[in-house]
């Protein structure tokens, strides 16, 4: 019984965070490309600020 509820509550949170991504209604668009974007971007400019500070002097 709890895990059909759990299912439910867990399907119905990730409806919304459909809705809220590909909502034209928001005041910033991020989409599904964003979605994929922005944590890669994260990623990359995280990697490049320490591979700038961490490289050794020429």
């Amino acid at each position: 019984m709890t895990t059909t509820l759990q299912g439910a509550r867990s399907a119905n949170v990730w409806e919304r965070f459909c809705n809220w991504i590909t909502s034209t209604e928001n005041r910033l668009y991020i989409g599904w490309f964003g979605v994929l974007m922005i944590p890669t971007l994260l990623a990359a400019t995280i990697c490049f600020i320490i591979a700038f500070i961490a490289a050794p002097p020429v």
